[in-house]
């Protein structure tokens, strides 16, 4: 498992670096763009800086998940306890049961699930706010080059000899609308398609984990009698979501 988050994290470095290579290398293209707007185009940039750290900050959460997660499916006693994601299941399997019971498995595998969404939606807001942020220099240049058409065509007096002269200076306002509107759009969008990437290897790491725990606890999920061997039971999945509620009350 721990091999599978490194190959994560190098696919994560690696696309970040061609991300960083590209930039240098078309940096008077990059700079022309970001330029057309720098208010609006320098906000996408640092939202998007921001959430690609964001997804570096969570895929190292995982790495004490992967570990515990490791050692308790080779046998190892007095574990340390996962800090947030496994944390109520490594609670619940801390005795070490033989089998658990079908329905505890599930409510185990939907805490994982819930936990695992929950992380990932300060992610999914990033991206989303980059998709905004595009859409919304999208209308803001359309309304300046509206605007800006509709100025210059109230204030062109066509008798005049220098109509054309006027005119060449009254088309700057609508191209720089234009120029918001297209560069805001490939800024946003592009900064959702890396923190999105991102983000995905982020769910793929997650689902490893996921995956793991689940064939692990389903090889020990068959009818047993209670009495019989140590046993999971609902009723003590329940006991510990009380405490793990009281405990935050």
């Amino acid at each position: 498992m721990t091999n599978q988050f490194h190959r994560t994290l190098n696919r994560m470095a690696f696309f970040t670096a061609l991300i960083v290579v590209g930039l240098i290398l078309f940096y008077e293209q990059f700079l022309r763009v970001a330029t057309a707007n720098i208010f609006l185009n320098g906000i996408i940039i640092g939202t998007t800086i921001f959430g690609i750290g964001l997804t570096f900050i969570e895929i190292f959460k995982l790495l004490p998940e992967y570990k515990w997660a490791s050692a308790y499916f080779k046998g190892k006693k007095d574990v340390p306890l996962p800090p947030v994601l496994l944390r109520p299941v490594a609670l619940i399997l801390r005795s070490r049961p033989v089998r658990i019971s079908t329905s505890a498995l599930q409510n185990m595998l939907d805490i994982i699930l819930v936990r695992f969404e929950d992380s990932r939606e300060s992610v999914r807001y990033i991206t989303n706010t980059l998709i905004f942020l595009g859409l919304l220099g999208t209308f803001w240049g359309l309304i300046i080059t509206v605007g800006g058409f509709a100025d210059l065509i109230g204030n062109l007096n066509f008798e005049d000899a220098a109509v054309l002269e006027m005119m060449q200076k009254g088309l700057s306002v609508p191209l720089s609308g234009i120029a918001t509107a297209f560069t805001s759009s490939l800024m946003g969008l592009a900064g959702s398609l890396i923190v999105g990437f991102l983000s995905l290897q982020v769910q793929l790491a997650q689902n490893t984990i996921f995956r793991e725990l689940e064939d692990f606890l389903s090889a020990h999920s068959t009818p047993v009698v209670p009495d019989q061997v140590p046993f999971v039971s609902d009723e003590r999945i329940i006991n510990v979501q009380k405490e793990r509620r009281n405990f935050k009350q």
